[in-house]
């Protein structure tokens, strides 16, 4: 398909408009808020704009719109003391992009953040989803209750897709209160490897932990950091981490910090990968096995690198044009920013083998048989 010369934004709130438009018209990008997509792509700027909310706080569930601005949804949750539970990162500061993010754009990149390692991913929090699909049909599947269904799961295989197989229009997700206390040890000065070694003792205790993550020492002398974060019911919380202190007494001592302002602070600069905005370099995002973290981190020898989940998500500052898979074994890298001429020569997103290729290829074929959305973004 010809890529079009003329480039125009066409913004639609309903859905048969939206319907029409696909049909008859494309290729298309499909934006959401334009503030985390990495992938290259070219066509019609299409942005979904629907406003529907139906919020019910007692059954910890939310029907919204996938054009609604997540910043916006996730202050009407705080008001019934409630949040999304998967810590939806803002990309948009560090790829240096103005504007809103979406809970369309959320779902369709899995946007989730460090509370992964107790909750899951964004995925694992949506209940349903409605979309337009590539010959201008509305697709519906889901709803508020998840149901045991044989055949496709369309609400898990949107999220991820990074708007590959239909514009979505409404989404369907879980809600969680936002809990009394929330508290962060810290470990001063771990190497690398011990602070994964740390991490992993934590995770594998019985005390909840929802945050694990490990910062370089800094130039301003601030030295390395190993973060563990604790929530919950203030009493169940402090008891959780004198326990989780005891046990992990081998290894010194470690401060807390009760602070809930600096605590969301720490954890929303890691969720949004803060330490590396405004520096020079490339950024990749990696998924590999925590234990085999360090010695892949030394192997590729990063600008600077961010351990999260546990040391099972690494995010790499690298010299510009490096290509980070050359220097892989296992594990997964997406290049998150870069030049446009780098991501072209080494692609955005990790090379799919023979059997996933073949069954992306067909997902795009059923949904998107003209290719017209984000066409050239999964490569």
């Amino acid at each position: 398909m010809s890529i079009m010369a003329t480039v125009k934004d066409i913004s639609c709130d309903s859905e048969a408009q939206l319907a029409d438009m696909i049909r008859t018209g494309g290729p298309f990008v499909v934006t959401g808020g334009g503030t985390s997509r990495i992938g290259l792509a070219e066509g019609d700027r299409l942005l979904w704009t629907g406003a529907q909310f139906d919020y019910d706080p007692g059954a910890l569930t939310l029907v919204v719109s996938a054009g609604m601005a997540v910043d916006a949804v996730s202050a009407r949750l705080a008001e019934e003391h409630q949040r999304l539970a998967f810590e939806p990162p803002d990309l948009g500061p560090l790829l240096g992009r103005d504007g809103a993010r979406s809970i369309g754009g959320m779902v369709a990149t899995n946007a989730s953040g460090p509370r992964r390692v107790a909750v899951g991913a964004c995925r694992d929090a949506c209940l349903g989803v409605r979309f337009v699909d590539g010959r201008g049909k509305i697709v519906k599947n889901g709803g508020r209750v998840m149901k045991n269904v044989t055949g496709l799961d369309l609400v898990k295989l949107m999220a991820g897709s990074q708007g590959t197989l239909g514009v979505l229009t409404e989404v369907s997700l879980k809600t969680q209160p936002i809990p009394e206390t929330t508290a962060t040890l810290i470990f001063e000065g771990q190497t690398e490897v011990e602070a994964v070694n740390t991490m992993s003792r934590a995770l594998g205790t019985p005390f909840d932990i929802t945050g694990a993550a490990h910062l370089r020492q800094v130039a301003d002398g601030t030295p390395a950091r190993t973060l563990l974060r604790l929530e919950g019911i203030e009493s169940a919380v402090r008891y959780r981490v004198e326990a989780l202190q005891q046990r992990l007494s081998d290894l010194g001592e470690a401060a807390v910090e009760w602070e809930a302002a600096q605590s969301e602070a720490t954890w929303r600069a890691i969720r949004d990968v803060t330490r590396f905005v405004g520096v020079p370099g490339d950024v990749w995002r990696l998924s590999v096995t925590p234990s085999e973290a360090p010695g892949l981190v030394a192997a590729i020898a990063p600008l600077d690198v961010i351990y999260d989940w546990g040391g099972g998500r690494l995010w790499l500052l690298m010299s510009a044009g490096t290509d980070v898979r050359a220097k892989m074994g296992k594990g997964h890298a997406t290049l998150v920013r870069a030049s446009d001429e780098t991501k072209r020569a080494l692609g955005v997103f990790p090379p799919e083998n023979r059997l996933v290729a073949q069954l992306s290829k067909g997902l795009r074929q059923k949904f998107d048989p003209e290719q017209k959305f984000n066409p050239g973004m999964m490569g």
